[in-house]
C-alpha cells in the first residue's frame, strides 16, 4: 500500500515537471523566432499547471516539494518564456528580422528596449514569492496571476503566426504597444489588486455567479472571434476583477 501511495505522491510532481519541460521548449522556440510554437508550448504548460493542482487535490498528494517545484516551473513557463517571445517581437519591431543575439547591431537605447523584457520574469518571481507566503489568497488572488500574464503574451505570438488579420499584426509589432504591455502587466502582477479565481467550492449559482458569467463570456468570445478571443479574455478578466472590486466599495 505504501508503494501505491508513493506513486500517487509523484503524479502531481511529474505533471509539474511537464509544465517545466514545455515552458523550457517555449523559451527555446521563442528565442529562435518561432512565436506560434512558443505560444503553443506555453498553452500546454498552462494545462499542466492546472492538472497538477487538480491531481494533488484528488490524490491528496500535497507536499512542500511540490509547492516549490510548481513555483519554479511557473517562473520558467510563465515568466521567462513570454519574455523570450517579447525579445523576438521587439527585434521584429526594430529590425524586421530575428537574429542570434551576437549578430544584433543595435544602439544602446535599442539594447535597453530589448532587455526591458527582463521586467516580466522579475515581476513574475515577486508575484510567485508573494503568493507562496500570503495566506490571503486562498479564495482569490492579489495581483494578476502569472499564468494569465503568460497567456496574454502567448496569444500575441499565436496571432502573429496563425492570425488572418495583418492590421492586428501591425498593432502588436509596435514598440510603444509592446513596452506599454510589458510595464502594465508586470505592474499588475506585483499589485495588490484583487483578482477573482476559478476555484469552485460548489456548483451552486449563488456562490459562483461571477465565475459562471465569465465562463459564458469566454465561450461567446471563442465562438465569435475565435483565435482573437484569447487576449480579449485576459483583458476582460482584469477589467471584470477591477470593476467587481470597485462595486464592492
Amino acid at each position: 500500500m505504501s508503494k501505491v501511495r508513493d506513486i500517487f505522491f509523484w503524479v502531481p510532481n511529474f505533471i509539474t515537471s511537464m509544465n517545466l519541460a514545455f515552458g523550457s521548449l517555449a523559451v527555446f522556440f521563442g528565442i529562435e523566432g518561432h512565436l506560434g510554437w512558443a505560444a503553443i508550448f506555453i498553452l500546454v504548460a498552462a494545462v499542466c499547471d492546472f492538472l497538477d493542482g487538480l491531481a494533488a487535490r484528488l490524490l491528496k498528494a500535497y507536499s512542500e516539494v511540490g509547492k516549490q517545484l510548481d513555483s519554479l516551473a511557473d517562473l520558467v513557463s510563465f515568466g521567462l518564456a513570454p519574455a523570450a517571445m517579447l525579445f523576438t517581437m521587439l527585434e521584429l519591431t526594430m529590425f524586421d528580422i530575428n537574429r542570434p543575439i551576437f549578430e544584433i547591431e543595435a544602439t544602446y537605447i535599442q539594447w535597453i528596449f530589448l532587455f526591458s523584457v527582463l521586467i516580466v520574469p522579475i515581476a513574475g518571481a515577486f508575484r510567485l514569492a508573494k503568493f507562496n507566503i500570503d495566506d490571503r489568497q486562498s479564495d482569490s488572488f492579489l495581483g494578476l496571476p502569472i499564468p494569465a500574464n503568460a497567456l496574454f503574451f502567448a496569444s500575441l505570438g499565436l496571432l502573429l503566426d496563425f492570425g488572418s488579420k495583418p492590421e492586428i499584426n501591425s498593432i502588436i509589432l509596435n514598440r510603444f504597444n509592446l513596452m506599454s504591455a510589458i510595464v502594465l502587466f508586470s505592474a499588475l502582477m506585483i499589485s495588490e489588486i484583487p483578482m477573482f479565481s476559478f476555484k469552485f467550492k460548489s456548483l451552486k449559482w449563488k456562490d459562483n455567479q461571477l465565475r459562471f458569467a465569465f465562463i459564458l463570456l469566454v465561450i461567446l468570445l471563442a465562438v465569435f472571434v475565435k483565435l482573437y478571443a484569447i487576449p480579449l479574455v485576459i483583458v476582460s478578466y482584469i477589467v471584470v476583477s477591477i470593476l467587481t472590486r470597485l462595486s464592492v466599495k
